[in-house]
């Protein structure tokens, strides 16, 4: 009899995490959390639907790999040169930090030399996947802290690979002399050119001419030997597996195919990855954690603790603001799916026991849980030790005396630098406050006075001089931020305009509330931009268009948002689109026009138009004569409704005058 025994564990692998998929992504929640929790549920150390069968076992290894290769793929070195000397410094230090604090921690403990080593290796990393997630969904990839935070993980998925080098390094005992570290150091240096020179030599070219073949199959196919196939070459010259995969991706992510490649490849990722990590929650010891709950508790807990603290003083040391350093702590402090890749690496490579191994797991798995809620109850937080403790301010690096009238610019990214550009070309005096060092940094280089501080502090704002300024205007990303500003300033300055740009609409009922003049939606600006665009087109008047625009900014986008206009609004809107309205032509050499009159036109008999005006060498002639005739050069001054118009302009248009 056949052995269907896989097939019925890989069944339920995937008919638990399709579910828990769906829950978790409604919940604003990453599913990763879920997929641990479902295994350590269903696994052998909780009610033991399934146990740790070899082939899970092989299928988990699989997704680890494509796991690896995603994240090399979605890596660059290029980045680097674009996160700034503060945030590579601060990725560094909270890598060198932590790392000792838990090395001497856990040989405090009585553990030893290879345990402080291999604790300390592990837990330094953050969970790139939680941290993202929350961030996209909550809308602050863009602020402050969410690149302090993106920067940082960038700087620990790179470290991974020497890590695991290190890791082997710590796994061979006749390498703890020179000799053997000399030694180990020159064949993993040769693994690694070996396969990096075959990856570079071979995949460019070998895409290129799978792409030329124009199949996705083909191309899909050729990915996962790729893949398999570097990781495998990588085993075969002593580095592992995941170490293979990670170069693989590495070396694709620097070419032209990167994107088509994570379009390829992302349904087999998601899919194996939810059993790898399935099968990592079915390493959870619950007997031993229920048994013991207060010693893993604990651990975990003085893991967060440990490098939120670790975290908060560098980035408020670097950045000279205690929230942005609290909401950093609190989304970097947990441990990460890499300490997972790092922990099985481990034990293949025999640093530790199965039982230390699932232990390892129980805390890592323990510090992840919590990092959403914490990331969501960062901001209330920070609002309640301020309230209670007093938080300091951030004081202004240097803020040059600004007198009256003057513009108050908060944020220095693209739309306030476009608006300091203009300032500055019409002679209108302005301040810039800004958070983000760089771009104080590019402030100051193009002149402007800067402001160096947390705006939602009314100390900074009053040192901006909000009190005596024409305009406050507000360009940030972060949306909680944006309120609190708009909160302070109106208090400091009741009767100064604030003008706030928000990327939402549903921030504009929220922001008015808190005493913003005018809230401006990039999302329906665009569509602004586009309807006006398509009315020019269509020989629709300015001032129409204009009007429109108004009435539609001035009932707070209600029409694009899909409520119902009130009746006065309608009756505006109807009105300024049934209305009378103009347009020009102007008659070219080449028009068969020229010499015709106007009686021939038959435009008012024809198209309902009628031409009111005829401007020559600039000086306009209304009312002109029927039989007056048209001369190059010639602008006519047409007055009818908009399908009139349309038709007289297609006529006046055609190649031929047809009589």
């Amino acid at each position: 009899m056949p052995n269907h025994g896989f097939l019925a564990d890989f069944l339920l692998i995937l008919a638990v995490a399709l579910p828990i998929a769906v829950v978790f992504t409604r919940l604003r929640l990453p599913s990763l959390v879920g997929f641990l929790l479902a295994g350590a549920l269903i696994g052998p150390h909780g009610i033991g639907l399934i146990d740790q069968s070899e082939t899970v076992s092989a299928v988990a290894e699989i997704g680890l790999i494509l796991l690896l290769f995603m994240v090399g793929l979605q890596l660059s070195f290029a980045q680097l040169t674009q996160l700034g000397s503060r945030i590579i410094f601060a990725g560094l230090a909270q890598l060198g930090v932590t790392a000792v604090v838990i090395a001497v921690a856990v040989a405090a403990a009585g553990g030893t030399t290879i345990m402080a080593a291999l604790a300390a290796l592990t837990v330094v990393h953050s969970s790139t996947a939680i941290v993202l997630k929350v961030l996209s969904d909550r809308k602050q990839v863009d602020t402050l802290h969410g690149r302090i935070s993106l920067g940082i993980s960038l700087l620990q998925d790179l470290s991974l690979l020497p890590i695991m080098l290190l890791l082997r390094g710590i796994a061979s005992p006749e390498s703890w002399t020179w000799a053997g570290v000399v030694h180990l150091l020159l064949q993993s240096l040769f693994g690694l050119a070996v396969v990096i020179a075959a990856a570079r030599l071979f995949l460019p070219a070998l895409l290129r001419r799978v792409v030329a073949m124009r199949s996705r199959e083909v191309f899909t196919g050729t990915i996962i030997v790729v893949v398999l196939g570097t990781a495998w070459l990588a085993a075969q010259v002593g580095l592992s597996l995941a170490v293979g995969a990670l170069i693989a991706g590495l070396v694709i992510s620097e070419s032209e195919y990167a994107h088509a490649v994570v379009a390829d490849v992302l349904p087999f990722r998601d899919t194996l990855n939810s059993i790898f990590f399935v099968s990592v929650g079915m390493l959870v010891p619950l007997e031993a954690v229920t048994a013991d709950l207060p010693f893993f508790l604990g651990t975990a807990l003085a893991v967060l603790w440990g490098k939120a603290l670790i975290l908060f003083a560098l980035i408020r040391v670097l950045y000279r603001s205690a929230r942005a350093a609290l909401q950093v702590a609190l989304a970097m402090a947990s441990m990460s799916e890499l300490a997972l890749v790092l922990l099985r690496a481990a034990l293949e490579l025999q640093l530790l026991d199965l039982e230390l191994y699932e232990h390892f797991v129980a805390v890592t798995v323990m510090t992840m849980l919590p990092t959403p809620f914490l990331m969501a109850w960062s901001e209330p937080l920070w609002l309640f030790l301020e309230r209670r403790l007093g938080a300091p301010v951030p004081l202004p690096v240097s803020a040059a005396e600004q007198k009256p009238p003057h513009v108050v610019i908060v944020g220095f990214g693209l739309n306030g630098e476009n608006l300091a550009r203009v300032l500055r070309a019409t002679g209108i005096p302005f301040v810039v406050v800004e958070l983000d060092p760089r771009r104080a940094r590019s402030a100051r280089e193009q002149e402007a006075t800067v402001i160096y501080g947390d705006a939602t502090a009314p100390q900074v704002l009053q040192a901006a001089g909000v009190e005596h300024a024409q305009v406050v205007v507000i360009a940030i990303s972060d949306a909680a931020a944006t309120r609190r500003i708009v909160s302070q300033a109106r208090h400091l300055a009741p009767d100064v305009p604030i003008i706030v740009r928000t990327r939402y609409v549903a921030e504009i009922e929220e922001l008015r509330r808190l005493g913003a003049t005018e809230v401006i939606p990039e999302e329906f600006e665009t569509s602004v931009e586009i309807f006006a665009r398509v009315l020019r087109l269509l020989h629709v008047p300015r001032n129409i268009i204009n009007a429109q625009i108004d009435l539609i900014r001035r009932e707070g986008y209600s029409m694009l948002r899909g409520l119902e206009l009130p009746r006065q609004t309608l009756d505006q809107l109807d009105a300024i689109l049934a209305a009378t309205t103009t347009e020009s032509f102007l008659v070219t050499r080449e028009s068969p026009l020229c010499g015709r009159t106007l009686r021939e036109l038959r435009l008012r008999k024809e198209t309902g138009a009628t031409v009111i005006a005829i401007v020559r060498h600039g000086k306009p002639r209304t009312n002109p004569e029927p039989d007056e005739p048209i001369q190059a050069g010639d602008i006519l001054v047409l007055v009818g409704a908009h399908e009139q118009l349309d038709h007289a302009l297609e006529r006046l248009s055609a190649p031929a005058f047809d009589r």
